[in-house]
């Protein structure tokens, strides 16, 4: 709904660095043409709260900001099947997905996009230490087979493999800027938008002008402006002041908007739960007791009381998707149970320290909080900048971590985050049952039994508690209506801290 508030003062973040920002060009969304040139003037002016610590395909990024330099091989299609986009086409069976790739196409550094871009860009992820890298590991090999088709070649069966391709687990990325390693500070993809060093300023501003050479339709701003205000409130004075067009932020910021013309909406992108990592010999969360009992202890209609939104769920996944297993349960809240899970574990003084960002602090102080009534539980919740936050809290260094997880199916979540050599497992630990459970799923490929096996797969997850709080939760945009038209949710689902950039158009 929109809301209307008084003009504020500049944010101070913009009067710091001397950014009294002009606004965009002189198009309106009737006269603007996606598929000619947009006016050279037409700056969109975002901030979704972060700057990438490293731009390296592979690594945690938000949609918001991956989403300006990059493309994807496959989208998602309105039907929810994957599309073209720098592939044309595609043939998955259990032994290969091979893609037809889209001529014409440059990166932003000029070198040109065919199958060996594809291939560097592929085993680069697969040997990342990121979560995107379990997407990767049933790819045993990448054929070149010639410059516009690439083979990924599966070492079982993976039908959710062309899905993977739309997220961003696999942004495409300049293979010379990876070999010699710069794409890690500069990114270097094939979007209408190349990022621009002598138009940036460290640690305040990253933009991206026009790239001549797109392969594709023009989008309504010729440039991006990002900047990185993590504070709902500062970012919310910017965009009141007319020195942004567009930011996330929080349900408690929307009061100030009434009487402008700042207009909002919510779409849902959050699915976050906790992780126990540390749960292999001698671990601290080793014992499935132990972990079961933090689990029941935990209350997220508390937390969601406290934060004004968000929806308790028993699972990863939702009704209707893939994965969903009616017969999950979870963790209702239970005191007295979890106490007396803790006494099964036998009661282990437990003190360990566990890493947050600014936005997730409050939802993890609370769970932590509510855990230590289990007993002799301690948990030091220490709050790290969104960058260092995102490189670490999954890295093992924590035993334990909570933040948001977006895969789509059951396969890339296994993958990702519980398997052996899932990166998100540290551990190195699966159980025999969980093993030959996703060994089962995986075999059965795209059958008719493959939905239900899965189903077992995150039954036996949940039941093992390797997971649990799950939270579903949703994005809030703002934006400034005098200046941007378009906005609307992601294209691509469960993905937070985004906006379909392409549909944006310049008001003013």
């Amino acid at each position: 709904m929109p809301y209307k508030s008084a003009v504020l003062t500049t944010a101070a973040v913009f009067a710091a660095a001397g950014l009294l920002l002009t606004g965009c060009s002189a198009v309106t969304p009737d006269d603007a043409d996606s598929s000619a040139a947009p006016a050279t003037d037409a700056t969109l002016r975002v901030n979704f709260g972060q700057f990438p610590e490293n731009w390296s395909p592979g690594q945690e990024m938000e949609g918001g900001v991956l989403r300006i330099p990059y493309e994807t091989l496959l989208a998602p299609g309105e039907d929810g099947q994957p599309t073209e986009f720098l592939a044309t086409d595609y043939e998955l069976t259990d032994e290969a997905l091979t893609l037809t790739l889209r001529e014409g196409v440059t990166f932003h550094d000029g070198t040109p996009f065919d199958a060996e871009a594809v291939k560097a860009n592929v085993e680069h992820v697969k040997a990342g230490a990121t979560a995107y890298a379990g997407s990767f590991q049933s790819v045993s090999s990448v054929d070149v087979v010639d410059e516009r088709t690439v083979r990924l070649n599966l070492s079982s069966p993976n039908p959710s493999l062309p899905t993977t391709l739309t997220t961003r687990a696999l942004p495409i990325a300049s293979p010379v800027a990876i070999a010699d390693g710069s794409i890690a500070q500069t990114p270097v993809g094939t979007s209408p938008w190349a990022y621009d060093d002598a138009k940036s300023i460290i640690g305040t501003k990253m933009t991206f002008s026009s790239f001549d050479d797109y392969w594709g339709d023009r989008p309504g701003f010729a440039n991006v402006e990002l900047y990185a205000i993590d504070e709902a409130e500062s970012s919310a004075a910017a965009l009141l002041a007319g020195d942004l067009d567009l930011t996330d932020t929080e349900v408690t910021t929307l009061p100030r908007f009434e009487g402008s013309d700042i207009e909002s909406l919510q779409y849902p992108a959050i699915r976050n739960n906790l992780f126990f990592f540390d749960r292999g010999p001698g671990g601290v969360f080793e014992n499935v007791a132990l972990r079961q009992a933090v689990c029941y202890a935990i209350d997220i209609d508390q937390m969601i009381k406290v934060e004004g939104e968000g929806e308790a769920a028993t699972q990863h996944f939702a009704e209707g998707e893939v994965g969903y297993n009616p017969d999950i349960t979870g963790y209702p809240t239970d005191l007295d149970r979890a106490q007396e899970l803790y006494a099964e574990a036998g009661s282990p003084a437990v003190d360990v320290e566990m890493a947050a960002a600014p936005y997730n602090n409050t939802q993890i102080e609370i769970y932590m909080t509510q855990a230590a009534e289990i007993g002799d539980f301690h948990v030091t919740v220490t709050t790290l900048p969104p960058p260092q936050y995102n490189g670490e809290w999954n890295s093992g260094k924590y035993p334990l971590g909570l933040s948001s997880n977006d895969e789509l199916t059951p396969f890339e979540w296994y993958s990702a985050w519980f398997a052996a050599d899932a990166p998100g497992n540290p551990s190195g630990i699966e159980s025999d049952e969980l093993k030959a459970a996703a060994a089962a799923a995986q075999a059965a490929g795209d059958s008719e039994e493959a939905a239900a096996l899965w189903a077992e797969v995150t039954k036996i997850i949940a039941d093992e508690a390797l997971t649990c709080a799950h939270l579903r939760g949703v994005e809030t945009l703002a934006w400034n209506s005098a200046t941007v038209a378009g906005v609307d949710a992601p294209t691509e689902p469960w993905e937070p801290k985004s906006v379909n950039y392409r549909e944006l158009t310049p008001v003013s």
